[in-house]
């Protein structure tokens, strides 16, 4: 087993490597405990099989040839009319404008928290315009009467941070972080505890600000969020696919489980209790 000192060196040339192949900032980087630390060579290489197996495999280009000019269309076929477009467009931007605000308490909360969290991937705080414009498009095929500008207040996580703890403060840096960010007014509408999953590990919790706006906050350990973000987002993605095949969903699944099957469950986690409110 190597000694804290080697893991650290492991866990910053992990970061490193997976920063090189995704082009994303590496952040910061606190030295990891625990042996999942020494899988990670080994299952960032099974993430980079997949990734090459996907890239070879990857969905063409949806034919916009007989769209009208202005309109959108996903890879994954939905679409908005121009009209429709234009009023996605200027709820996405509504919800740009909202994001320093909320970040400003986030970061703030980061500051003030007693149990060592950290915001992780801070970088990525705005989900892209497009899977934006896809979500709204398919909020309203369901409910075509629906104004865009409500379709986009139905995306729970076109705003979404994540709080990383060590394991041993994990519990009570979740109640914490819930109690700070409520003393600033903002109310938690839904809570899912992922602990007992077995291809998913954290908690993901929804707000939504006093004039309505909703963004989503996870709560992870490193090992939880390492794994979310680095290596099996590429499973994640491929199994949104529809042109995935069902042997490659099944390997895929096996492969999150694998995966997930190396993280340390902290001591409480699974007693965090799930929520919902009423009408949301």
């Amino acid at each position: 087993m190597p000694d804290p000192d080697e893991r650290g060196r492991l866990y910053e040339a992990t970061r490193a490597h997976v920063s090189a192949e995704t082009g994303e900032e590496s952040g910061s980087v606190r030295r990891p405990e625990g042996d999942y630390w020494d899988e990670v060579p080994g299952l960032l290489d099974k993430a980079a099989d997949y990734r090459e197996r996907w890239s070879a495999d990857r969905q063409t280009a949806p034919d916009r040839s007989a769209d009208p000019p202005g309109s959108f269309r996903s890879h994954g076929g939905f679409y908005l009319s121009p009209e429709r477009h234009t009023e996605a467009i200027a709820a996405i931007g509504r919800v740009r404008e909202a994001e320093p605000a909320i970040s400003t308490d986030v970061r703030a909360v980061e500051q003030e928290n007693r149990h060592g969290g950290s915001l992780e991937g801070f970088e990525h705080r705005l989900k892209d315009d497009d899977r934006l414009k896809e979500k709204v498009a398919a909020v309203l095929k369901v409910e075509p009467r629906m104004m865009a500008a409500e379709a986009v207040g139905e995306v729970p996580d076109g705003i979404r941070y994540t709080y990383c703890f060590e394991p041993r403060s994990y519990t009570r840096g979740y109640d914490d972080i819930k109690e700070r960010l409520e003393s600033r007014g903002y109310e938690m509408y839904y809570s899912k505890n992922s602990w007992t999953d077995p291809e998913y590990k954290g908690v993901n919790t929804r707000w939504v600000t006093p004039d309505g706006r909703r963004f989503e906050v996870q709560i992870h350990t490193l090992e939880s969020f390492h794994v979310k973000h680095h290596v099996t987002h590429v499973a994640y993605e491929r199994i949104r696919d529809p042109a995935a095949s069902r042997s490659e969903l099944r390997e895929l699944h096996a492969f999150q489980r694998e995966v997930c099957s190396r993280i340390r469950v902290p001591e409480g986690a699974v007693d965090i209790p799930e929520y919902r409110k009423e009408g949301f």
